[in-house]
């Protein structure tokens, strides 16, 4: 059982994205289905995961702590899996790993989730808590029709009981009326709003001196009012990740706001007026068990076989199916249909990105994603990137993301495979990107890229290479690629082209493919692949390596 002490509101923070769970709950019940759930065993799951194809971290420093945190945290909190006496998958957990309609299992268990509960207990310090976070959250986004990442942080994280809910919304016009009256810039005006919030909110600590926090000595107010500030950012962050998880909403990246979808607001609306907003079973453990992880309750809109029926004639009228057909047939046939509409748009978006009529939409990205002016800069670079290859050259160019019914990018999917891959037919060319820098970038980076590339030599049986692109390029990851390509390593298939390139850089290499009376063929592109590693044994260093595989991008087409 955690303990609450917090004046803000609680959600599960790990893993940020919400379908980075799904592999790794698949590994717990694999391997240790039955039994405790202790420092062996946590320490025997780090092992096992760090092997995995899809695991991008390290959980060397205390790995039984790791395997806590990824545990012991959503797939636990949400219902997924029982730790307790051993472990063990509930339906709910059954659902999530087998079922077709992953965003409705997702948002079942989401309804549930409350703070209090027997997992999770408020201390005589935190706030008065008594609410379902995302239900309430929810109710936001629809109530204020567009609700603004700011507004999510400042004031959604205040939503500790579903009975404030309309001094919330109040608190939210009064912002946007004063911001709008608000002369000088929105940055000053927002960090003096958020100041004043958070010294009300924690008044009372602040009165008896208790501004000390755990990660620090530093006992001033300035320090306590960043630190709660930032707190209240990744909870927000969490929760925008977690309710996009649910198909419900839209992310707009530029406005950094989420909103309902228009489809789906029959079914907001539903859920709105029909599950309960009072937690349940706070003092039974086994029953709050239970009811958690049920993967039949909360009932949805989709649960009325009338109401699904309306549903496929709605959104697909050209299709015609047995209306007596088991609800799970039903659910099936309308993943499948808008599964389907999502690969044709999809496959439109392919035709205008290869015609290049996207090109200044694809560079004006890019530089908003170097400005940082995007919510989730790394998803959009993902997805910017594969739009980019898409349109540099022909090829099959597939990209390891997770898009909504409506071919917007809603995630990055499981870690198993390059971030993009481009199967040109007689070569395979992967592309990893990364918003990381600094030795992060490297501890990051460095060995899962080596070993998607070696991973993707072996299955394809052609030869392979990689771009690995990123606003800035670290040192050490020039020297690790630099030496890959001069050792035959016998792990990553023999020595290894990973192209390590500045974000600007691969911006000039579009722009000069735009720019030709041509378009370039992946012949081109593999020539100028190849140089990488006439350069790599010509070259004395990395740097001299790195500063000559630039050059040679910048002039790719000449």
């Amino acid at each position: 059982m955690a303990k609450i002490d917090s004046q803000l509101l609680f959600l599960t923070t790990s893993p940020r994205t919400p379908e980075k769970m799904i592999p790794e709950i698949g590994l717990l019940i694999d391997h240790f289905a039955g039994s405790y759930w202790n420092n062996e065993t946590q320490n025997a799951f780090m092992e096992i995961l760090r092997d995995e194809q899809f695991f991008n971290g390290k959980g060397e420093k205390d790995p039984a702590f790791s395997a806590r945190d990824r545990i012991n945290r959503a797939p636990k909190s949400l219902g997924f899996v029982v730790l307790s006496p051993r472990i063990s998958i509930t339906p709910a957990g059954h659902a999530l790993l087998t079922s077709k309609r992953k965003e409705e299992v997702f948002l079942r268990q989401m309804l549930k989730f409350q703070v209090p509960s027997p997992y999770h207990k408020p201390t005589a310090k935190a706030a008065s808590f008594w609410v379902k976070p995302y239900l309430e959250i929810l109710r936001l986004v629809r109530t204020m029709g567009t609700l603004k990442f700011d507004e999510l942080q400042i004031f959604g994280m205040q939503l500790t009981d579903w009975h404030n809910f309309e001094s919330i919304v109040q608190k939210i016009e009064s912002f946007r009326i004063a911001k709008v009256q608000y002369k000088g810039s929105y940055r000053t005006f927002k960090a003096e709003y958020l100041r004043d919030e958070l010294t009300r909110i924690f008044e009372d600590r602040i009165v008896n001196g208790e501004t000390q926090t755990r990660e620090s000595n530093d006992k001033s107010l300035d320090k306590f009012l960043r630190t709660q500030s930032s707190n209240m950012r990744d909870y927000a962050d969490a929760c925008f990740r977690y309710l996009r998880a649910t198909g419900l909403v839209n992310v707009s990246h530029v406005g950094k706001s989420l909103s309902i979808v228009p489809e789906r607001i029959e079914d907001v609306d539903y859920i709105l007026q029909t599950v309960d907003r009072d937690p349940c079973f706070i003092d039974s453990e086994k029953n709050y068990i239970e009811y958690l992880g049920n993967a039949a309750v909360p009932q949805l809109l989709t649960d009325d076989r009338q109401k699904l029926v309306t549903k496929l004639h709605t959104e697909f009228p050209q299709i015609e199916f047995n209306h007596e057909a088991e609800i799970s047939k039903l659910k099936d046939l309308l993943a499948d249909l808008t599964e389907q509409r999502k690969a044709n748009t999809l496959s439109r978006q392919v035709v205008e990105i290869k015609d290049y009529r996207l090109y200044d939409d694809i560079q004006n990205t890019f530089k908003q994603i170097e400005k940082k002016e995007l919510y989730d800069t790394p998803l959009m670079l993902e997805w910017n990137t594969w739009r980019a290859m898409t349109m540099l050259d022909g090829g099959d160019i597939k990209a390891n993301l997770n898009f909504d019914d409506y071919g917007k990018p809603l995630s990055t999917a499981q870690g198993n495979m390059a971030d993009i891959v481009c199967d040109y037919g007689d070569y395979i060319l992967i592309v990893e990107v990364t918003m990381a820098s600094g030795q992060r970038q490297y501890d990051m980076e460095g060995e899962p890229v080596s070993r998607h590339l070696g991973k993707m030599k072996k299955e394809s049986g052609k030869p392979c290479y990689c771009l690995f692109i990123a606003p800035t390029i670290n040192e050490a990851c020039i020297a690790h690629f630099y030496g890959l390509h001069r050792v035959n390593i016998s792990y990553y298939g023999g020595k290894s082209t990973i192209i390590p390139l500045p974000l600007n850089v691969f911006r000039k290499m579009l722009e000069d493919s735009y720019k030709v009376e041509y378009t370039p063929n992946s012949g081109q592109v593999r020539s100028f692949l190849e140089r990488s590693n006439e350069l790599a044994e010509n070259c004395e260093n990395e740097k001299q390596w790195f500063e000559e595989i630039t050059k040679s991008a910048i002039n790719w087409l000449r």
